[in-house]
């Protein structure tokens, strides 16, 4: 419930930069309170199969004279949408 006052700010969380910011002395040169890490190890053994439920990596193959799409040799296929939703009367950005 406190942990946004005073230097309950500054001890309880960490900011993750690189080695090389933290031997110039990043943290002094900011001044900056806060514990500062450096970052390590962040793609190491990490990759597409290290996803659970999303490892498939096909082999994906389009005709630039039809542009089917193929996946592992299966076609894939959707039909073209018949709404759009917000997509002529109303512009989000």
């Amino acid at each position: 419930m406190f942990g946004a006052y005073g230097k309950a700010r500054t001890s309880s969380s960490v900011t993750f930069v690189s080695q090389a910011a933290l031997d110039t002395g990043l943290r002094q040169e900011i001044g900056s309170e806060k514990e500062m890490v450096a970052v390590r190890n962040t793609r190491g053994g990490i990759s597409k199969k290290s996803m659970i439920l999303n490892d498939l990596t096909p082999h994906v193959e389009v005709d630039p004279e039809t542009y089917e799409v193929r996946a592992d040799g299966m076609l894939l296929t959707c039909e073209p949408a018949t709404v759009l939703p917000m997509a002529q009367r109303y512009f989000l950005f």
